[in-house]
């Protein structure tokens, strides 16, 4: 697993990275992933989830 980087530009304030490493975050889907991975789903739960979300 790669950690997600976001280096800050000359005189870009923290805010305006902190909000690109958020979005970088949302699009790899790793803050899903870590939210789904936080209490342990039963495969049947995993199988009537993804067949919801079709």
């Amino acid at each position: 697993m790669e950690a997600t980087e976001v280096r800050l530009k000359k005189g870009e304030p923290i805010d305006r990275a902190l909000r690109r490493l958020k979005k970088k975050l949302d699009k790899e889907g790793t803050l899903k992933e870590l939210r789904n991975r936080r209490h342990f789903e039963k495969p049947s739960e995993k199988k009537r989830r993804t067949q919801r979300h079709r």
